[in-house]
């Protein structure tokens, strides 16, 4: 055949991979849109309580503090945030997340507080996804974060995609997360956590960014948090038992009966998110602390921080507010405000190191 003639094995080898890759693009892209839409429907069951309830901070009726001058500043990886808290990875891959994406970076960015997105394993096999995640137009100041499963470094991901997932958002740290219950339940899921602390060293040993490892909402307990750290980990976000839960998220989008018979064994399954930084903040000194899981207002901020985090994180709040308006996101952010400064004022704290240093006492 002449070369100048088109090739029909050729074109059709391209056509059929063009199907393939729209059919993967359409099935990630509806599995995302149904994440969400599960997820505010706020039917699942919550799996445990994230126990702060179970931790008081000591109030102090003489704080000699002027409420007006409380700093509730701090500067992580030479970003400055206004407040301890991140909006944590929520979503990407579709329409409807890159609208969430836009609107929750634009907050974010307003007021000054660290953003990350969902994971980006779907764009860095496809790149058409890309979009659905670029968001650092609009939040050119604060700290970002990229994602994807550490799990994926079974499946053929390794540093080429960790930088890739860092260039693509202009990214000031990556986030690797752990999801073993979630990939279990997870119609396709990856299920091959052998071998993953090596591979994350090596991240760690050779990435130019910084490495966040999270879990998704079942907790990091303080021997994994050690594992992490002697590898290089720069923090571990606990992300514990009290929040969404994933298990009851993938048995509604399931057809099998048992998926949907074994997914209910595992409520009330995890750490709680208080546990986790109590013990971590005790027992491992070389790893920052990222608390999420059930941190829903300015005292679990508060708590969190006496507790031992450096600063917390929270994806369903966010989630709930963003698809109604910005107005009400607003509110919550300026309800976070009040909460935390007026925690840190009946706890005598002028600043987040001061509140790192607060009273908090276990009451059950």
């Amino acid at each position: 055949m002449s070369k100048f003639l088109p090739d029909p094995a050729a074109q059709h080898r391209n056509n059929a991979q063009y199907s393939s890759l729209a059919k993967e693009r359409k099935e990630f892209s509806t599995r995302k849109d149904e994440h969400i839409s599960i997820a505010l429907a706020e039917s699942s069951p919550v799996e445990l309580d994230s126990g702060f309830k179970n931790y008081r901070l000591e109030h102090n009726a003489l704080p000699e503090v002027n409420f007006s001058e409380i700093d509730t500043s701090l500067n992580v990886l030479g970003r400055r945030m206004n407040l301890p808290i991140m909006i944590s990875p929520i979503t990407g891959g579709s329409e409807k997340s890159k609208k969430i994406n836009k609107s929750l970076s634009e907050l974010a960015n307003d007021f000054k507080i660290g953003f990350a997105v969902g994971s980006q394993r779907g764009a860095l096999t496809n790149s058409s996804l890309e979009v659905t995640y670029k968001i650092r137009k609009y939040a050119p100041d604060i700290l970002v974060f990229a994602n994807f499963g550490a799990v994926q470094l079974n499946y053929g991901f390794s540093i080429d995609e960790c930088r890739r997932a860092i260039e693509m958002i202009d990214a000031d740290a990556i986030v690797l997360h752990l999801n073993p219950l979630h990939e279990v339940f997870q119609a396709g899921g990856n299920t091959n956590f052998s071998g993953l602390l090596h591979k994350i060293e090596k991240i760690c040993s050779k990435l130019e960014a910084p490495v966040v490892v999270k879990e998704v909402g079942y907790g990091i307990a303080a021997s994994a948090a050690q594992k992490l750290a002697d590898v290089g980990v720069y923090a571990v976000d606990v992300a514990g038992a009290g929040s969404i839960s994933w298990p009851e998220i993938e048995r509604k989008r399931s057809k099998d009966v048992v998926v949907h018979n074994a997914s209910k064994a595992f409520i009330g399954w995890g750490n709680p998110t208080a546990e986790c930084i109590e013990n971590i903040a005790a027992h491992v000194k070389n790893i920052k602390i990222i608390a999420s899981g059930g941190v829903r207002n300015g005292v679990d901020i508060a708590k969190s921080i006496a507790l031992g985090a450096d600063f917390c994180g929270n994806a369903s709040e966010f989630l709930k507010r963003a698809t109604v308006s910005r107005s009400e996101c607003e509110i919550f952010m300026e309800s976070l405000i009040l909460e935390l400064k007026t925690a840190m004022l009946c706890t005598s704290c002028k600043n987040i190191s001061e509140l790192k240093k607060a009273k908090i006492k276990k009451i059950v």
